[in-house]
């Protein structure tokens, strides 16, 4: 992995130490550089779990990708850069269903500092900017909301993030360490599935330092402060002029 290349892809400059302030810039920087976006799957690309392909998409093609992507890729950042860091399974919260997803769901990192743990995440769409850390019934305020952990059903922990005054579940975890290639089933499932949220439609979506931009088959929405402005397109020109103008990627191939 050429490390020079992946930190100029998210804009870092910065001290390269495995401190705690450096694992909060790089984190947020990744999160305002790489999007969130499932638009492989939309266009018949199969994903592999496997690092240098991941590397050319995400640094070389200067694309995004989902969980497995991102946060597989910003393991090998943190792993080559001397943090102490694992790979951990996450199952994810529907509020529609009131249950959490299966196993390998979702791939969160685990990162552990003078001996206090972080969970860091850039693979989630819309969560902290900042590593939280695994500290049970203390609300840690960040600048995308305020979060908390609990514990679930005894062995799992739970990120909980409010709306609404209310927090709500984002998913439960355990700190087991786990290999790329054990999310290999899941990752062939949500491109693969009917079921899976990922191929109801396509997204691409990036936070700004005020709020966030995304964009489907049809709409653009833009979100800044309290204001939100949401345009519906007309043509596949248009999503395409827009898929460059804000994501820097280039034409899919995608019709509307």
């Amino acid at each position: 992995m050429n490390l020079e290349a992946y930190l100029a892809r998210i804009g870092y400059s910065g001290e390269r130490q495995p401190t705690l302030k450096v694992l909060q810039q790089l984190q947020k920087r990744h999160l305002l550089a790489v999007p969130f976006e499932n638009l492989d799957i939309h266009n018949g690309t199969p994903i592999e779990l496997d690092v240098e392909k991941i590397f050319d998409k995400v640094v070389l093609q200067k694309r995004g990708g989902f969980c497995y992507e991102l946060n597989g890729l910003y393991f090998e950042l943190l792993s080559a850069l001397g943090f102490d860091v694992k790979r951990i399974s996450a199952k994810v919260y529907s509020s529609s269903e009131g249950t959490y997803s299966p196993e390998y769901d979702h791939l969160a990192l685990l990162v552990t500092i003078k001996g206090e743990e972080y969970l860091t995440d850039v693979g989630f769409g819309e969560f902290s900017f900042t590593p939280l850390k695994i500290e049970l019934n203390q609300v840690q305020a960040d600048a995308r909301g305020n979060y908390v952990f609990d514990k679930y059903d005894e062995c799992y922990y739970r990120v909980s993030r409010m709306e609404n005054g209310e927090f709500r579940p984002e998913y439960i975890f355990r700190k087991t360490p786990r290999a790329l290639d054990e999310f290999g089933d899941m990752c062939h499932f949500h491109q693969n599935d009917p079921s899976s949220h990922f191929r109801h439609r396509s997204m691409i979506t990036l936070p700004t330092e005020q709020g966030r931009i995304t964009l489907t088959e049809h709409k653009l929405k833009i979100k800044e402060g309290e204001l939100t402005k949401e345009i519906e397109l007309q043509s596949a020109t248009e999503y395409e002029a827009y898929l460059w103008q804000y994501f820097g990627v280039k034409p899919t191939g995608r019709t509307i």
